[in-house]
């Protein structure tokens, strides 16, 4: 499974839109361990391009702390799951806790 997560200095990207790097994480689903990571840069930001380029990177699940209704169903399209209000966190937290169960999520901070 391949978790992708916007990150700035290190930490989950308040809005996934405006983030300069993306984690992506894959996680073994048998031991529920993170196997591989990196950081890539999303190409430039515009309506409808970073769900189907995650698409093209393996994401199956992004972690945000805001996203608008449209990305989000943008992303459901290309099957992608979609959490958002996640915590401030690395994103080696925010994937542990995600497939432990116990990632929190609140708010979502975008209303667009």
């Amino acid at each position: 499974m391949r978790l992708a997560i916007p990150v700035q200095d290190g930490r989950l990207c308040a809005h996934f839109g405006h983030c300069r790097v993306f984690a992506l994480l894959d996680i073994d689903p048998a031991t529920k361990q993170i196997v591989a990571s990196s950081n890539v840069e999303p190409p430039p930001h515009a309506p409808g391009v970073l769900p189907r380029w995650l698409k093209d990177q393996g994401a199956e699940v992004i972690i945000a702390g805001g996203m608008g209704q449209r990305a989000q169903a943008l992303f459901v399209e290309a099957g992608i799951e979609v959490l958002t209000g996640a915590p401030d966190h690395t994103p080696e937290e925010l994937a542990l806790a995600y497939t432990s169960g116990t990632l929190a999520q609140g708010d979502n901070i975008c209303d667009h």
